[in-house]
């Protein structure tokens, strides 16, 4: 039960954070849809038959990259379980994912903007992996948008890397990938709407309610996470 929650709560991570996520990775998706042959006048349509597949590899790699993450993650904590003594590495890891989850949804919230710090520190490896990035622009095959997916991910994210390091706590492998796979498909639904539905999407997102709405319940299941690792001890 404990599983299908946290993945719920990734997803809603992912899907809330949607304005973060445009922010961070809208420029990408523009330079990847703006370096594709354009149609002429009226083939709007053709144009989306083009661009649709490449954004959709894009996203892929981008998915696949957190996928892998979790999965190095969780199996990480789960060899530093099993290392100590179990059941207080594995209070001490649910304690520590459930903080992070509080300090993702007083971000979402717009209350407390410390996961910046997170960004900063990625930012180092980041100089390093993004000029390979830009080797596939202009985007012209699936492999290419494939691949610049695969490196995109590593964009210094304060989301992204708040959720690995909730992945640690997730008990293997598995469950680490199942975790940010499920936050990588809540960010699909905001990326892929960019273009006729970026300004709406963008307005309803930037709502005071909607982000307190998506901060506050990010924050409950961080609550809840602490309270049940208290219990268990």
């Amino acid at each position: 039960m404990l599983v299908e929650v946290s993945c719920l709560g990734a997803f809603l991570v992912g899907l809330l954070g949607g304005v973060h996520c445009v922010g961070m990775c809208g420029g990408i998706v523009g330079a990847l849809t703006m370096s594709l042959p354009q149609p002429g006048q009226g083939a709007t349509v053709q144009q989306g038959r083009v661009q649709l597949p490449l954004l959709l590899a894009y996203n892929a790699g981008r998915i696949l990259s957190y996928t892998l993450a979790g999965a190095a993650l969780g199996g990480i904590g789960y060899l530093a379980a099993h290392l100590v003594a179990v059941h207080q590495a594995q209070l001490v890891l649910k304690v520590i994912a459930g903080l992070f989850m509080i300090a993702l949804g007083l971000y979402l919230g717009n209350w407390w903007r410390g996961l910046t710090h997170l960004e900063r520190a990625g930012a180092v490896l980041w100089r390093r992996l993004e000029p390979h990035g830009r080797r596939f622009l202009p985007v012209r095959t699936l492999t290419q948008g494939l691949m610049l997916g695969l490196i995109w991910g590593w964009l210094p994210c304060g989301l992204v890397y708040s959720v690995l390091i909730w992945s640690i706590s997730a008990g293997s492998a598995v469950e680490g990938a199942l975790l940010l796979l499920s936050f990588g498909l809540g960010t699909l639904p905001n990326l892929l709407a960019m273009g006729v539905f970026a300004a709406g999407l963008t307005r309803f997102m930037h709502r005071a309610w909607v982000r307190n709405c998506a901060g506050a319940l990010v924050m409950g299941f961080g609550v809840y996470t602490i309270v049940e690792a208290l219990q268990l001890n």
